[in-house]
C-alpha cells in the first residue's frame, strides 16, 4: 500500500496543509499557515482529535434525544469535522457549512472524501453575510468555528450578529460557539455579555486551568432560551481526557461583571494567541 504523504496548496486565504497521521491509517490532520485547524479520521468520524471539538461534540450529542436528526448550520467550515460527526451520530440530519476560504474547501472535498448519504452541503461565502440571508427558524443547532487565521473574526462577535444567529434558529435551537481568549478574559467577558443581551440561558466548558487564568486556551459557548442540559454536559466534560468545567448561572454571571455587549464600531477580533497556544489534545 503506498504511504499517504503530505498535500500543501495555496487557497485563497494562505498555505493549507494536508498531513497524514502516522498513527492511524485515514486519519489527517489540517494546518493553515502552520496553525491547527482541524483533524479528520476518515474511518472514524467520532474520532474528535482536538479538545475544543469534543467539546463541541459533548454539546451536539446532549441538545437533542440520541440519534435524532437535525438541522445544522456551521459557520466556519476547516476539514469538515464537526459536520462529519454529526452525520455519523445523528443520520439524516441536514447540514449546511459556510466556509469563506473556498480553495480550502475545494482542498478537503478533493482529497478528505465525504461519506455517502451524508447530507452535508458546502458554500464558499461570508458566514455573517450568509446568516443575515438565511432563512429565519430555520435551524435547530448553529455551530460557530470561524478564525481568521487564530482570531474570530470582528464582525462575527457583536450584538448584531448573536441576533442574526437567533432569527435563524427555531425556538427550541441552540447556538454553539469555540472561543478562545486569557485573563483577564476582556475578549470571552464581552462574548459572553453580548450572548447574554440575546439570550436566555448560556454554558461555558473550558479547561480549568484557562478558567483559572493560567493559559490561554479554548471556550465553548453554548447560547439558547430554554434551559440546557448541564448535568449531561458535566458527566461528558468530566470523563474527556482532559477534563473541563462547566460554568452557568451565577458563576457566569460573576465571570461578565461589568463588560458590556459589543456594537458594532466597537468590535474587535479575539486576542492573538501566543506560540503553541493551539496544539492537539
Amino acid at each position: 500500500m503506498t504511504e499517504p504523504i503530505p498535500v500543501t496548496r495555496v487557497t485563497d486565504l494562505g498555505t493549507a496543509k494536508l498531513m497524514p497521521d502516522v498513527d492511524r491509517e485515514r486519519a489527517w490532520l489540517l494546518t493553515v499557515d502552520g496553525a491547527p485547524q482541524s483533524y479528520v479520521d476518515l474511518d472514524a468520524p467520532t474520532h474528535l482529535e482536538f479538545e475544543y471539538a469534543r467539546r463541541l461534540g459533548h454539546a451536539l450529542d446532549t441538545v437533542a434525544a440520541p440519534g435524532r436528526a437535525l438541522d445544522v448550520l456551521h459557520l466556519g467550515g476547516g476539514a469538515l469535522t464537526l459536520p462529519r460527526y454529526v452525520a455519523a451520530t445523528r443520520p439524516g440530519s441536514r447540514q449546511h457549512v459556510v466556509e469563506f476560504d473556498r480553495g480550502l474547501l475545494d482542498l478537503v472535498v478533493e482529497h478528505l472524501p465525504l461519506p455517502g448519504g451524508h447530507g452535508i452541503t458546502a458554500h464558499g461565502a461570508d458566514a455573517r453575510e450568509w446568516l443575515e440571508s438565511a432563512p429565519a427558524d430555520s435551524v435547530d443547532v448553529l455551530v460557530a468555528d470561524v478564525f481568521g487565521g487564530s482570531r474570530v473574526p470582528a464582525h462575527l462577535t457583536t450584538v448584531a450578529y448573536a441576533r442574526a444567529a437567533e432569527r435563524v434558529l427555531r425556538t427550541d435551537g441552540v447556538y454553539l460557539a469555540n472561543l478562545a481568549d486569557a485573563a483577564p478574559f476582556a475578549f470571552l467577558r464581552s462574548q459572553l455579555a453580548t450572548f447574554a443581551a440575546v439570550f436566555e440561558e448560556l454554558v461555558l466548558i473550558a479547561e480549568p486551568a484557562v478558567l483559572r487564568g493560567r493559559r490561554f486556551g479554548n471556550a465553548v459557548l453554548l447560547a439558547a432560551h430554554h434551559p440546557l442540559d448541564t448535568a449531561a454536559l458535566i458527566r461528558r466534560t468530566a470523563a474527556d481526557a482532559f477534563p473541563a468545567r462547566v460554568e452557568h448561572g451565577r458563576a457566569l454571571r460573576d465571570l461578565i461583571g461589568g463588560a458590556m455587549p459589543v456594537r458594532e464600531e466597537d468590535a474587535v477580533p479575539s486576542p492573538e494567541p501566543p506560540d503553541g497556544a493551539f496544539s492537539i489534545g
